[in-house]
């Protein structure tokens, strides 16, 4: 089972929630699609992650086939080939490597090279969990790539697999939820909280993800959050309170249902729960 994670912005406790699952649930796979700031492994203290390269692909131009008849440059999206008077200029960063261009080429004059893009690391956790997380290389454009890259490792094992996905709902966040099994939106009871969380539900719906929501540092705010998924009929999963010791414990790094042995049952319930959910569908 997939279960991503996920918030309509950044800071309201997805790598918090993602954690706490990992660690409650035995035999489970993380994974940091974040890749453009990941941090579950920090909270999970990785141990001795192995690495590799992501590549990506982008288009070569062969002068001496080339006619600049432009067609390359009208099915381009992202502008990464444009003809110009005597030659086609290539933008290798903003290829998104769909292979198009090459199609529409009547003279073959496009083949590819590749690049790298940013690394993949894999390996073991403290809590004796298997973590999968990405970098992006810096001045890159698209982290789709790597997201990509892994999930096709999470496939591989039929355990279950938490995604702590990218804020907001860009095109990163759309590839690590895509094909879940299950969401769970996170969100804190705040005006600014409710309003990020509507574009995610709107997402997902869409998607047609079947999702539930938790709130994180519940008491923080006010009740509009309670109204709308009572209008909106979302499920609540859970509530973590706006808790002094609970910040402490993230402020030191450390995952809170592993100093407070109550919260395990809170994540194991929702699990259980979810799994149960799933299997009537």
């Amino acid at each position: 089972m997939r279960i991503a994670v996920l918030s309509g912005k950044g800071g309201t406790g997805k790598t918090t929630i993602t954690s706490n699952f990992a660690v409650s649930i035995k035999n489970s796979i993380s994974i940091d699609s974040d890749v453009e700031e990941p941090n579950l492994h920090i909270f999970m203290d990785m141990k001795t992650p192995i690495s590799e390269p992501v590549y990506t692909l982008y288009p070569s131009i062969d002068k001496e086939l080339c006619n600049l008849c432009g067609k390359c440059g009208d099915f381009c999206n992202y502008n990464a080939i444009i003809p110009a008077k005597n030659q086609v200029v290539v933008f290798s960063e903003s290829c998104h490597d769909c292979g198009g261009c090459k199609l529409v080429c009547p003279t073959g004059a496009i083949t590819y090279k590749k690049r790298e893009v940013g690394k993949i690391f894999k390996g073991k956790t403290k809590y004796d969990t298997e973590l999968y997380y990405g970098i992006l290389n810096i001045g890159e454009m698209s982290g789709v790539k790597i997201i990509n890259q892994l999930k096709k490792y999470s496939e591989l094992d039929e355990k279950t697999i938490f995604i702590d996905s990218p804020p907001g709902t860009s095109c990163a966040t759309v590839a690590a939820v895509e094909d879940v099994d299950y969401a769970i939106i996170v969100s804190e009871p705040t005006p600014f909280g409710v309003s990020d969380m509507k574009m995610v539900v709107e997402m997902l719906t869409e998607m047609k993800i079947p999702f539930g929501l938790i709130i994180n540092k519940a008491g923080l705010g006010d009740n509009e959050i309670y109204d709308y998924c009572k209008d909106e009929d979302i499920e609540i999963l859970g509530e973590i309170p706006f808790n002094k010791k609970i910040a402490e414990l993230y402020a030191d790094g450390k995952i809170f249902s592993d100093s407070l042995p109550e919260y395990k049952n809170f994540f194991n319930d929702i699990y259980k729960h979810i799994t149960e959910k799933r299997s009537l569908l």
